[in-house]
């Protein structure tokens, strides 16, 4: 049985502290990552052209690569529209329509704040250059382009360029490039892991630096993100390595269950893979369903690699526990399938990067077309944190404005703050205009 069984109906211990962590990746990945990002910082492109060398077997510097070997010639990517199927074309289309759609309609800025004469206004201001991250290599995920490209379009950035790991050719992938050209990607460069995040962070000789750095890749590429935190914005979640929880109550349909285990993990290893039920047969019947699909899985050796680890089937005592273990875990993608309505579940959930509810919800939906975006936290960042959306291009700017009244009657407060602070400075800011006021007339904006 691929699922390593928890039964928990009988524990009183508060749930995080007693289910297992995530599995340590067994390398210094904090280290080589900041080795990485330093060779980058330092040498440019060179360094990238090394690394893609030594790590992805690739010789950028193939005179077949262009000039550079970096970037993908934008009549190239043009050209993948043409090289794509028809059906395929539509769907990248009508993907990125639904997505972009949705995140228009994420909300509008809050209400001028008003009190006491003083006005705060919110404005919004989108980056100027935004890096997009979509793995590659081993797989390709067209569908990480636009769902990192629409919510950075909404939010009016100018400028969008893509890193994406090159396959063993060399090559970007037509799908992945088609849905470069229909978001309007600007740049693509076929570079991967944490030397592109340092690329993008700190700028080299092809890659001009960017303000905010978003998209899903490996525990190399999260932890070069959190790395680079605060040179550049990271947005949303670190989103890592694929995880689900699905909480499963009887009468359900196990192989729905099953198949939707198997979908995060054959995205590989060091992702998570949870069952949860509060009824035995359910577990037995699902995990019996599971071992049919990875038995018949053309990516079985990445599926049993990921349920080696992290394939759990946890047994509790009720669908209460069985959200509390959820939020404990916090996980990426968290799937409720009961039979009747799932709206008392649907309430305790306190962490999950999204939730998928009944039978015909299943989070696959969601990786493409429904429209929320599939670039989610992951590794207990829901805890803290939400999937990828326009905000996470924008800044949010405060505008105050103060009338003589306002400022006659909050200045004196001001001035005591400043004072008993040691700043004077500030103190005298507010008492020369408080004796400009008292000694002159009201000006156009005195008090009403």
């Amino acid at each position: 049985m691929p699922l390593r069984v928890l039964d928990l109906r009988a524990t009183t211990a508060p749930f995080d502290q007693v289910l297992p962590r995530p599995e340590d990746p067994g390398v210094d990945v904090h280290r080589a990552v900041a080795d990485v990002l330093h060779q980058v910082r330092a040498e440019g492109d060179q360094a990238v052209i090394d690394c893609t060398n030594r790590f992805d077997g690739v010789d950028l510097t193939d005179v077949t690569f262009g000039p550079t070997g970096l970037r993908v010639p934008p009549e190239e990517i043009k050209a993948a529209l043409g090289r794509i199927p028809d059906a395929l074309r539509t769907a990248l289309e009508t993907a990125y329509q639904r997505i972009y759609a949705y995140h228009a309609h994420e909300g509008t800025p809050p209400t001028d704040f008003e009190s006491t004469g003083v006005t705060v206004a919110h404005v919004n201001r989108p980056v100027a250059r935004a890096g997009l991250y979509a793995p590659g290599g081993r797989a390709r995920y067209p569908s990480t382009v636009l769902m990192c490209a629409a919510p950075a379009r909404v939010a009016g950035v100018t400028e969008l360029a893509l890193c994406v790991p090159p396959a063993s050719d060399g090559r970007v992938d037509d799908a992945t490039l088609a849905a470069a050209a229909i978001a309007g990607i600007d740049e693509v460069y076929r570079i991967g892991g944490a030397q592109a995040i340092g690329a993008l962070a700190y700028g080299t000789e092809s890659v001009p630096r960017v303000d905010v750095i978003a998209g899903p890749g490996n525990a190399y590429v999260a932890e070069a993100k959190r790395q680079v935190s605060g040179v550049v914005g990271v947005a949303s979640a670190f989103a890592g390595p694929s995880e689900i929880v699905v909480v499963a109550g009887p009468g359900i349909q196990p192989e729905f269950a099953a198949i939707d285990l198997a979908v995060q993990a054959e995205h590989g290893p060091d992702g998570l893979a949870w069952l949860v039920t509060w009824d035995e047969e359910v577990l037995a019947a699902v995990s019996a369903a599971l071992d049919r699909v990875v038995a018949d899985s053309p990516r079985r050796a990445d599926l049993e690699a990921t349920l080696a680890t992290s394939g759990i089937a946890c047994l509790v005592a009720t669908p209460e526990d069985a959200m509390a273990v959820s939020n404990a875990v916090a996980p990426e993608h968290l799937e409720i399938v009961v039979t009747g309505s799932a709206d008392a579940l649907v309430a305790q959930v306190q962490n999950a990067g999204a939730v998928f509810v009944g039978s015909w919800a299943p989070a696959s939906l969601g990786d493409y077309i429904a429209g929320p975006n599939h670039v989610l936290p992951t590794n207990r960042t829901a805890r803290f944190s939400s999937a990828l959306r326009a905000d996470d291009f924008r800044k949010h700017i405060h505008v105050v404005s103060v009338t003589e009244r306002a400022l006659q009657a909050l200045g004196p407060h001001v001035i005591t703050l400043a004072e008993i602070e040691g700043l004077p400075a500030h103190a005298d800011s507010i008492r020369r205009r408080l004796e400009a006021l008292n000694d002159g007339p009201a000006t156009s904006d005195g008090a009403t």
